[in-house]
């Protein structure tokens, strides 16, 4: 059974020292513990979509993913817990099903589906998914990284669950690949409190505005003022190694003992805390760092790099 029960938001205060220097109030959200199997954003991304795919009368879940990638985990993880079929189109015909994301896909009952790089740019056409679609059977359509606008209204429960749990803040920040979850707080957030999005990728800056505006439209019919996109703090792009971001993962876990991943939060709370140093946010703030998940993000590491969390070190 499919369960939409408010869960009261978990927050660890993080007494950094450029923090107390600036007088800001430092927290994360753990919203990584917010669902024992689903953590972080990809439950509230899926919550939606799969009471639409149970009200539409749909068996299956049909997604798309790279070799490691988080969302194909989520969603075979969401279709042992509900009771759906999932398929997942995995881009890159030359792969098999051999690394540690894809393996776990495939043994909670994922049927995985390798197609060349060229085909899988063809994801949005209509024609190629109606013929994928007729092969592989009638299904959910979720796209890759999960965002729509049924994602986009889970991530905005973010705030209003921490209004309804009288968790005041003035800032919010949060890693982006799609730009779902940050398009969520800013629908969230009503134009409010400050949304401050990290971004993962490198030189997607543009596109990556563009598509949080559109969501937000979409979703809220409007536009907000009370939002931004910094893409200083992507380490050399998505999934890239680097020496100076797993050393800085390593020191926070030291410090707080909370797991960051190299994808995504790590950049987050490294860029978090470079715009407190900066004077980003005023004296007298309180800025909640949204931690959303992503975790499974260092088996990619591990299998490519052979380098593993702090907490496994």
């Amino acid at each position: 059974m499919l369960s939409t029960e408010y869960q009261p938001p978990i927050l660890t205060d993080l007494p950094e020292p450029v923090a107390e220097r600036r007088g800001v109030r430092l927290r994360v959200l753990r919203d990584d513990l917010h669902h024992p199997e689903l953590p972080g954003n990809k439950w509230r991304k899926l919550k939606y979509n799969l009471l639409a795919a149970r009200e539409q009368g749909h068996a299956a879940l049909l997604t798309f993913g790279g070799a490691y990638s988080n969302h194909l985990a989520a969603v075979a993880t969401a279709g042992r817990l509900y009771g759906f079929r999932t398929i997942g189109i995995v881009r890159g015909d030359e792969l098999e099903p051999h690394n540690p994301t894809l393996t776990a896909c495939a043994a909670q009952g994922m049927q995985l589906h390798f197609v060349s790089r060229e085909d899988y740019r063809r994801r949005h056409d209509a024609a190629w998914l109606a013929d994928v679609l007729q092969r592989l059977g009638p299904a959910y359509v979720l796209p890759e990284g999960g965002t729509n606008a049924l994602a986009v209204r889970g991530c905005a429960e973010i705030v209003s669950e921490l209004e309804a749990a009288h968790e005041p803040f003035d800032a919010l920040t949060v890693a982006c690949g799609t730009g779902g979850t940050l398009a969520g707080l800013v629908l969230g957030s009503q134009g409010h409190q400050q949304v401050v999005g990290v971004s993962a990728l490198k030189g997607s800056g543009g596109s990556l505005r563009a598509e949080v505006e559109r969501w937000v439209q979409q979703t809220a019919g409007r536009t907000f003022g009370n939002w931004e996109l910094r893409t200083e703090f992507h380490f050399g792009g998505y999934a890239r190694y680097s020496v100076p971001l797993l050393a800085f993962i390593e020191q926070f876990y030291q410090r707080h003992g909370v797991l960051l991943d190299p994808v995504y939060t790590g950049k987050l709370l490294y860029g978090t805390l470079a715009l407190v140093e900066a004077g980003h946010f005023p004296r007298g703030s309180t800025v909640v760092a949204v931690h959303t998940g992503g975790l499974q993000g260092w088996a990619g590491f591990a299998a490519r790099f052979g380098v593993r969390p702090p907490a496994a070190v």
